[in-house]
């Protein structure tokens, strides 16, 4: 995969268009927030989040589906089970995944991050191909955005602490920081 720094998008990914995001105020990308995904809650493979970041999922399909059709959110990107990489927006645009959020006294983290979704639940371990494509895909974020430091690579529940768990514990930090620490020498 490789990034295009004036366009902001992927090459060698799937792109899945998300009308659900708008410019970035200040241009700048800072941040990298890792999130989980599944709809329903556990349940695998759907194409529901696909549907869900494009506007098109059906309330009456599941009963949890009710609550969230309506709500317009995004992130921009989706990392499947298998390592399936999915781009909905463009890195030089603001996804709409974090939400009431704040890093380091800094409010409205949509503003300056990028967001990457990892289909999965707090408590169930996350594969080893999403693993390998989460650590490819920063690689390539940091390439383009140097500011992504690894001490700028947080999960959702870093910036929105007692509203949000996720990537949640099941979630292997010290892998990821490793494994990146270990590529930049």
């Amino acid at each position: 995969m490789r990034l295009d720094p004036s366009s902001g998008w992927c090459e060698g990914v799937e792109h899945c268009p998300s009308p659900n995001f708008n410019q970035r105020p200040l241009g700048e990308v800072s941040l990298l927030v890792i999130h989980n995904i599944s709809l329903p809650p556990g349940q695998f493979g759907t194409g529901k989040v696909q549907a869900f970041f494009q506007n098109h999922l059906d309330s009456n399909e599941h009963p949890y589906f009710a609550g969230i059709a309506s709500m317009t959110v995004s992130a921009h990107f989706l990392i499947e089970r298998g390592g399936g990489v999915t781009q909905f927006v463009s890195c030089n645009e603001r996804a709409w995944h974090a939400g009431q959020s704040c890093f380091e006294g800094r409010d409205n983290c949509n503003d300056f991050s990028v967001g990457i979704e990892l289909e999965g639940t707090d408590d169930v371990p996350f594969t080893e191909p999403q693993y390998v494509a989460l650590i490819a895909l920063t690689r390539e974020l940091q390439a383009v955005y140097p500011a992504i430091t690894l001490e700028r690579i947080c999960g959702h529940s870093d910036i929105a602490p007692g509203r949000k768990t996720d990537p949640g514990p099941a979630f292997d930090w010290s892998r990821v920081r490793m494994t990146l620490v270990k590529e930049a020498k």
